[in-house]
């Protein structure tokens, strides 16, 4: 007998691939589907998809599926991981609409093309880091700062590089503090390019996963394509650029300002970093924690926080974060009594 508040939601899939991409391979996905939402009694039957539970329960389970058939529909493949994180996003769409920020859909996050190479797309995977892309393209400057894992460097690239092949610009700049903000290189071995590069190594990396690596050299020669550390930027006006700012937390107030400055025409920044993993030396204040207390409410200016909901890593990098968090909070309200 059904219980009295029992709540049946009923969805039919026309086109069989999309079904059979919704279920995953041996039921991968409608297990994990299950695990989302285990109040839910979930069926499949043919072209048809039943869930029965209680009101609340079947209505996230329908939802949920409404939005993994949106992203198959297109074309997408989905997994257990995809599962799970479309689950979470849409955990995170209701306390947004609680605080009433703009509603975004998982599957509108998932699907949109940042760029496209080889066969290969970068896409957002997360609500906030749809959210850092849309600003990224709506702002002069923007500000990722959010821990290791949220694609803050990897989207901002594939924005530039998009930028480039698009002729929205004429040339990419990409620049890190190379070792300490006060780049003290003089005790490495080799040349100054020798000294430099394993600072600028993960910025060559990215490029490599976009670009056609064989193509980067002679952009590079050619001053399309700019690797360098942040001392090379003092001086400079960069017009037509995308500039990227990587590692951000490492540079001091002057050195922020600094390089703000050096925006030119047509010029679009984005400054990327992690406050919790400054390397600065003991006493030294990170800009990009000024930079959150200052340069507010300005026009064209946008900063974009992402949290550890938006890791795409090891899942296991998303728990650590949250759990090196909380105790170095508590380390510090310890040290304040």
């Amino acid at each position: 007998m059904a219980a009295l508040n029992e709540s049946l939601r009923t969805i039919r899939v026309a086109d069989q691939a999309t079904l059979l991409t919704l279920v995953g391979r041996e039921d991968a996905n409608l297990r994990a589907i299950e695990r989302a939402v285990p109040e839910a009694d979930i069926h499949v039957r043919g072209d048809v998809v039943t869930v029965r539970g209680d009101a609340g329960p079947a209505d996230a389970a329908a939802a949920l599926i409404g939005e993994l058939l949106l992203i198959a529909g297109r074309g997408h493949e989905l997994g257990p991981d995809d599962v799970a994180r479309v689950a979470g996003m849409l955990e995170e769409v209701a306390k947004d609409d609680a605080a009433e920020l703009p509603r975004v859909a998982p599957s509108e996050a998932l699907t949109q093309s940042v760029l496209s190479w080889r066969g290969r797309t970068v896409r957002p995977k997360t609500l906030g880091q749809k959210r850092y892309v849309d600003l990224i393209e709506a702002n002069t400057i923007t500000f990722g700062i959010g821990p290791a894992g949220t694609g803050k460097t990897y989207l901002a690239m594939a924005k530039a590089v998009q930028a480039l092949q698009s002729k929205q610009v004429t040339r990419i700049v990409l620049t890190r503090p190379a070792v300490e903000a006060g780049e003290r290189l003089g005790f490495l071995p080799g040349t100054l390019g020798e000294k430099i590069d394993p600072y600028l190594r993960p910025l060559h990396d990215a490029l490599g996963d976009m670009m056609n690596p064989e193509q980067i050299p002679r952009l590079m020669e050619a001053g399309t394509i700019e690797v360098a550390p942040l001392a090379y930027m003092r001086g400079r006006t960069l017009n037509d650029a995308f500039i990227i700012l990587d590692e951000a937390q490492n540079t001091t107030p002057d050195q922020r300002k600094m390089f703000l400055t050096r925006l030119g025409f047509g010029a679009k920044m984005v400054v990327t970093g992690d406050v919790t993993q400054t390397d600065l030396p003991g006493g030294v204040r990170s800009g990009l924690r000024v930079v959150r207390e200052i340069l507010t409410d300005l026009d064209g200016l946008a900063i974009c926080e992402l949290t550890s909901r938006d890791v795409v890593r090891h899942q296991l990098v998303s728990q650590i974060i949250d759990t090196w968090g909380a105790w170095d909070e508590a380390r510090l309200k310890t040290r304040s009594k």
